[in-house]
C-alpha cells in the first residue's frame, strides 16, 4: 500500500516538474525568437531571410562547421581506443583518466588560452628551425589546427562521460572475446564490434562537441580568429536582431544534427533487431 501511495506521488510530481523543466528552456527560446521578429512595422522576418547573405556570416559558420567535424574526429580517434582499452586492460586507471579528461571543466577557458598564447609566441624564436612552419600553418586564418587541438581537449569531458555510460551498458568483454575467437585483429573488433555498440554514446558525445565548437568564444577571439560565435558577437555591436538570428540559428543546427543522427542510429538498430 505504502508503495503504491509512493508511486501515485511521484506521478503526479512528475508532471509538474517537467513543465518547469520545458519552460526553463523553451521561454528563452521563444523570447529570443520573439525579438527577431518583432519590428517597429510589426513581424519581420527580414534577419533571417537578408541575414543569410550578410558579409561573413557563410564563410564563418561554415568555418565552425569544419573546427567541429575535425574536433569530433580527433576526439573520438582519441577517447574511443582509451576508454576501451582501459575498461577491458586497465580499470585501474579509470579514475585517473576520469580527473584528466574532466581537468577542461576546472581550468577556465581564458587561462587554457593564456598557455596557449604564450606557446605560440616562440614562433619568432623558432624562424630559423623547421618548426617555425608548423607554428604557421596551426594558426591558418583559413583553418586554424590550433582551434582544433583546443577545442579537443575542451571537449574531453563530453566525450569521456558519454563514451564512459556507453561502455558500462554493454558487456565488453564477452564481446571483444566473441570477437577475437573468431579471427578478428583488435583493430576490426574495435571497428566493427564495440563502435557499433557504442553507436549511441558515440553520437551522444559528438553532438556536444560540436555545439560546444558553434558557441564558443573566448578561445577564437583571444587568438584572433573569427568562426561563428565570435561573427555573432561583433555583428551584435551593429544589428542586435542579426546577432540574436545567427544564435537562433546555430541552436536548430545542433537540434537537427541531433535529430539526424538519432533517427540513422534508431533506423539501424531496428534494421538490425528485424534481421
Amino acid at each position: 500500500m505504502a508503495r503504491m501511495t509512493a508511486a501515485r506521488t511521484a506521478s503526479r510530481s512528475r508532471g509538474p516538474v517537467l513543465g518547469l523543466a520545458a519552460l526553463y528552456f523553451l521561454v528563452p527560446v521563444v523570447a529570443s525568437l520573439w525579438f527577431t521578429i518583432d519590428n517597429t512595422d510589426g513581424i519581420s522576418f527580414d534577419p533571417y531571410t537578408k541575414g543569410l547573405g550578410s558579409d561573413g556570416m557563410t564563410s564563418s559558420l561554415l568555418l565552425s562547421l569544419g573546427l567541429g567535424l575535425a574536433t569530433v574526429v580527433l576526439g573520438l580517434a582519441l577517447m574511443v581506443p582509451a576508454t576501451v582499452a582501459v575498461a577491458l586492460y586497465f580499470p585501474r586507471l579509470r579514475r585517473l583518466v576520469e580527473i584528466l579528461s574532466m581537468m577542461p571543466l576546472v581550468v577556465p577557458p581564458i587561462a587554457l588560452v593564456a598557455g596557449v598564447s604564450t606557446v605560440l609566441s616562440w614562433q619568432q624564436d623558432l624562424a630559423t628551425t623547421p618548426l617555425y612552419g608548423t607554428f604557421q600553418a596551426l594558426q591558418n586564418k583559413d583553418f586554424p589546427l590550433v582551434l582544433v587541438l583546443v577545442y579537443t581537449v575542451m571537449s574531453l569531458p563530453f566525450l569521456f562521460r558519454s563514451l564512459d555510460a556507453g561502455l558500462r551498458a554493454v558487456d565488453l568483454r564477452t564481446l571483444v572475446e566473441a570477437s577475437r575467437s573468431l579471427g578478428a585483429s583488435r583493430t576490426q573488433t574495435l571497428l566493427r564490434v564495440v563502435v557499433p555498440n557504442l553507436r549511441g554514446a558515440v553520437i551522444g558525445g559528438a553532438v556536444l562537441s560540436l555545439a560546444m565548437v558553434l558557441g564558443e568564444y573566448t578561445v577564437a577571439s583571444v587568438l584572433g580568429f573569427a568562426p561563428f560565435a565570435v561573427w555573432m558577437v561583433q555583428i551584435g555591436d551593429s544589428e542586435a536582431q542579426l546577432s540574436v538570428a545567427a544564435a537562433m540559428l546555430s541552436l536548430l543546427i545542433s537540434w537537427g544534427l541531433l535529430l539526424v543522427l538519432t533517427t540513422l542510429a534508431g533506423g539501424r538498430n531496428r534494421r538490425k533487431t528485424t534481421s
